[in-house]
């Protein structure tokens, strides 16, 4: 294509679709940290929606401007229409911020300033490691196999992204089921809705009309206001000092933001799977960047490229989705409206739009790898599982404890533990999987991806890679620590060793011949 022959239009029909879609996504999770912020560690209003919540909405604005200017550059070289990358908070930190360091603050303290501020410092700090990521971000994409970084994140798309919007629409099945049906027509099955309406736009409205109807829904406007955002220069100092006095919380701050830069690493291999190829090291350093801006005004929520592109590629988005984003949530930010969509639209109507994400993120996946590759991607999904069951047991104790019961165990009491696995709860099994989830899965997805390429040297480097990190605790263990040498450690130098060995005495069977032959076309379409 001749240069200056093709312009790149940032908007197409199809991102009105693709804006509710990630609109929603993002509502989720601000309407998800500002209940909890304000209702369980006791934030008053001033500080949710005065400085959290417009904190994030020009987080999510800078990263957004970026990706679109990004998205532009990327078309015109190529010369071809792209999908700019989703963007916003990432949902997985965002929990392990609010429980890891801001709950523990607050709980310690019961001063619900001095935990937005560690907060804050926490999200300034984060966002430098994130970006540090860019260093090595790039190594690691050439040397990870495809089926190890999208298998995991398929694992978080499962359980996370995938069932718990669908549990959430079955505790409320006249909301959720009227929303995802909808879903399920237009977004899955691709018909035209009648008018051509956003199958988003419309599933929102139908389930917040039916909440309203049942009276699970209200329209208050308590809290609408305007909230400009303002720096905290002296609030982010004053956490972060706390910080560095209690060097502990880095124990959380470090593994966590680890996953953030691979987590975005393995988004930008998804959305090259997709057909856009954007570079990795430049979108770690636009997700630090957008984290540490982020936290200068108010947010202690690190933000990052968003798991969903497949499905707005699919779905022929273009840019003008994440612009939409761009103005309407620090439209909504800055006049308080979040306050009032908290109150009208209720999560089981618009989780179906989450489910939405994880299936198509699952099938683009299986589409987009190698077909004898599915097992990678299989055992790269399990660790996630793991989390899952984790989370959930350490909730039912927590549910007992509330309910009034005295005496009990804790979760990991070894007599528990004992009780547990008589009927056939591994607990110490599933807690060592659970424990850097995504760096497990990512591992394993790549090992086993390796070991059925034949290359095994690759495979041998990512055992010794998960050896040395199982031995500071940055997977399978529960926080950092000095070295040490323990079981789990030990079977991974084993594995590494026999990997590095092998190839050795057997070269002439390093080739699979026993794998079944791929449809070239099929995954050059894909």
């Amino acid at each position: 294509m001749q240069e200056g022959s093709y312009s790149y239009r940032l908007f197409a029909r199809n991102d009105f679709s693709a804006f509710w879609a990630l609109f929603t996504d993002n509502l989720i999770n601000l309407i998800v940290l500002s209940g909890i912020c304000q209702f369980v560690f006791q934030m008053p209003a001033e500080i949710v929606f005065g400085r959290i919540v417009p904190g994030a909405a020009v987080a999510i604005l800078a990263g957004i401007l970026v990706y679109t200017l990004l998205a532009k550059h990327v078309a015109e070289r190529e010369g071809r229409d792209v999908t700019a990358m989703p963007y916003g908070i990432s949902t997985p930190v965002m929990f392990v911020y609010l429980f890891g360091v801001i709950g523990p603050i607050y709980w310690a303290t019961q001063d619900a300033m001095l935990a937005w501020q560690v907060g804050i410092g926490a999200g300034f700090m984060g966002g430098i490691v994130a970006g540090l990521g860019a260093i090595i971000g790039p190594f690691l994409k050439r040397v990870t196999p495809r089926a190890g970084m999208l298998g995991t994140l398929c694992g978080i798309a499962l359980v996370f992204i995938g069932t718990v919007p669908l549990a959430t629409i079955f505790e409320d099945p006249f909301i959720g089921f009227a929303s995802m049906i909808i879903i399920l027509w237009g977004l899955v099955g691709r018909f035209r809705l009648p008018y051509n309406i956003p199958a988003g736009l419309l599933a929102l409205g139908v389930g917040t009309l039916v909440a309203l109807v049942i009276g699970k829904a209200s329209i208050s406007f308590e809290g609408v206001g305007f909230y400009p955002p303002l720096p905290y220069f002296g609030d982010l100092i004053a956490g972060i000092q706390h910080l560095f006095a209690n060097p502990e919380l880095f124990l959380v701050l470090v593994p966590v933001q680890i996953y953030n830069f691979i987590e975005t690493m393995n988004n930008v291999e998804s959305a090259e799977a997709a057909g856009d190829h954007y570079p990795v090291a430049l979108c770690q350093v636009t997700d630090g960047a957008g984290t540490m801006i982020g936290a200068i005004f108010g947010s202690p929520f690190p933000t990052t490229a968003y798991i969903g592109h497949p499905a707005y590629k699919r779905m022929g988005a273009h840019s003008g989705y994440v612009i939409g984003v761009g103005v309407i949530i620090p439209l909504a930010a800055f006049l308080g409206l979040l306050a009032f969509l908290n109150n009208l639209i209720p999560v089981a109507a618009a989780a179906p739009v989450l489910v939405f994400v994880a299936l198509s993120l699952i099938t683009n996946t299986a589409h987009s790898v190698k077909t004898e590759h599915m097992a990678a991607i299989t055992i790269a999904m399990m660790p996630h599982v793991s989390s899952f069951l984790v989370i959930k047991w350490g909730s039912l104790m927590g549910a007992l404890g509330a309910s009034g019961l005295e005496g009990m165990p804790q979760l990991g009491d070894p007599d528990l533990t004992g009780a547990m696995l008589q009927q056939g709860a591994h607990y110490a099994g599933h807690l060592a999987l659970s424990q850097g989830a995504i760096l497990t899965g990512l591992i394993w997805g790549a090992i086993v991806a390796s070991i059925i390429d034949g290359d095994f040297r690759n495979a041998g480097g990512f055992a010794l890679a998960a050896a040395v990190m199982a031995m500071f605790g940055i997977i399978h263990g529960a926080s950092l620590h000095w070295p040490e040498l323990g079981p789990i450690s030990g079977g991974y130098l084993i594995a590494a060793a026999f990997l590095f060995i092998y190839p050795i005495f057997h070269k002439e069977d390093l080739e699979n011949k026993n794998l079944p032959v791929d449809d070239p076309t099929q995954i050059q379409d894909a």
